[in-house]
C-alpha cells in the first residue's frame, strides 16, 4: 500500500502476515527472551512495592513518613536516558562496581556485555526506578484502614507483624489482586525505551525481543502490516491472560477487575 492511497485500493493479503510470523525462524528466540524478561520482572517488581509501602506506613514519624514517600517517588520522573546514565556509571568497565572489583581482585567484568548480566541490570533497575512509584495505589488502599482496628489488634496483643497478617495486608488484598491481573495482562510486554538503551550487539541473544524485532522490520524495513499483526497477536494473548488472571483471582480471593 502506498502512501496516500485509501483502504480500498490496498491489496487484500489475508492471513500471509501471520503466516510470515509463525513461520519466522526468529520467532522463538523472540518469545523466549520477551517471557524472560516480562517474567523475571514480575517476579522480582511486584512484591518490592508491596514491602515498601508496609514498611514505610508503620513508620510512627509523620513527618520522615512524607519524607520517605516523597523520596521513593523520585526515581519514576527520570528517563530511562538518566536512568541508564546511572547504571552505566556504576557498571560500565571504568565504572564505581568494576573500580571496586579491580581493588579487591585485580580484575573487571564487562556487566554492560554481558548476556548474564542483561537481565538482572534491566530488573534491577526497573525496581530501583518504578517500586518506590507502585506503593502509591497500597498507600491509597491502606488510607482507608480504621486505626481502631490497629488499636484493638494492639490491646489484644498482637505484635506488629501479626498487626501486618491480620490488619495491612487483607486491606490491601483488592489493589494486589488488580495489579496482578494488569500485570499478566502486561506479560509479552516490555519497556521498550528501556530494552533499546540497553541493547547492544554482545547482549543481542538475550536482549531481543518482540518490540525490537517490530521497531527493525515494521518500521527501519517499512513493513507495518507484519508489525501490525505482531501487536494484534500480544493484543489476543494479553486479554487471554487478564481473563484468566481475573478468573483466578475471583476463585482465589473472591475479588477480581470484573
Amino acid at each position: 500500500m502506498k502512501v496516500g492511497s485509501t483502504i480500498t485500493s490496498a491489496p487484500w493479503v489475508g492471513l500471509d502476515n501471520y503466516k510470515y510470523i509463525f513461520g519466522n525462524s526468529e520467532m522463538l528466540k523472540l518469545v523466549r527472551n520477551t517471557l524472560t524478561i516480562s517474567i523475571s520482572r514480575l517476579l522480582f517488581t511486584f512484591f518490592p512495592p508491596i514491602l515498601l509501602t508496609i514498611i514505610i506506613f508503620d513508620l510512627r514519624n509523620a513527618t520522615f513518613k512524607k519524607f520517605s514517600q516523597t523520596l521513593v517517588y523520585i526515581p519514576h520522573f527520570f528517563s530511562w536516558v538518566i536512568i541508564y546514565g546511572i547504571v552505566y556509571a556504576f557498571f560500565s568497565d571504568n565504572g564505581f562496581i568494576n573500580i571496586i572489583l579491580s581493588k579487591i581482585t585485580g580484575s573487571t567484568y564487562g556487566f554492560m556485555v554481558s548476556s548474564k548480566a542483561f537481565v538482572p541490570l534491566i530488573v534491577g533497575s526497573q525496581v530501583w526506578k518504578e517500586a518506590g512509584w507502585g506503593t502509591i495505589l497500597y498507600f491509597a488502599a491502606l488510607t482507608g484502614v480504621n486505626p481502631e482496628l490497629y488499636e484493638a489488634a494492639k490491646i489484644d496483643g498482637a505484635g506488629p507483624l501479626a498487626r501486618i497478617r491480620a490488619v495491612t495486608l487483607p486491606a490491601m488484598v483488592p489493589v494486589i489482586a488488580f495489579s496482578l491481573i494488569m500485570a499478566m495482562g502486561n506479560i509479552l510486554n516490555n519497556d521498550f525505551e528501556q530494552i533499546l538503551l540497553y541493547y547492544n550487539a554482545a547482549v543481542y541473544d538475550v536482549s531481543d525481543v518482540i518490540e525490537t524485532w517490530v521497531y527493525r522490520v515494521g518500521l527501519g524495513k517499512m513493513q507495518y502490516g507484519i508489525g501490525s499483526a505482531v501487536s494484534m497477536l500480544k493484543a489476543v494473548v494479553s486479554l487471554v491472560l487478564i481473563l484468566i488472571a481475573n478468573s483466578s483471582s475471583r476463585k482465589l480471593t473472591g475479588r477480581g477487575m470484573f
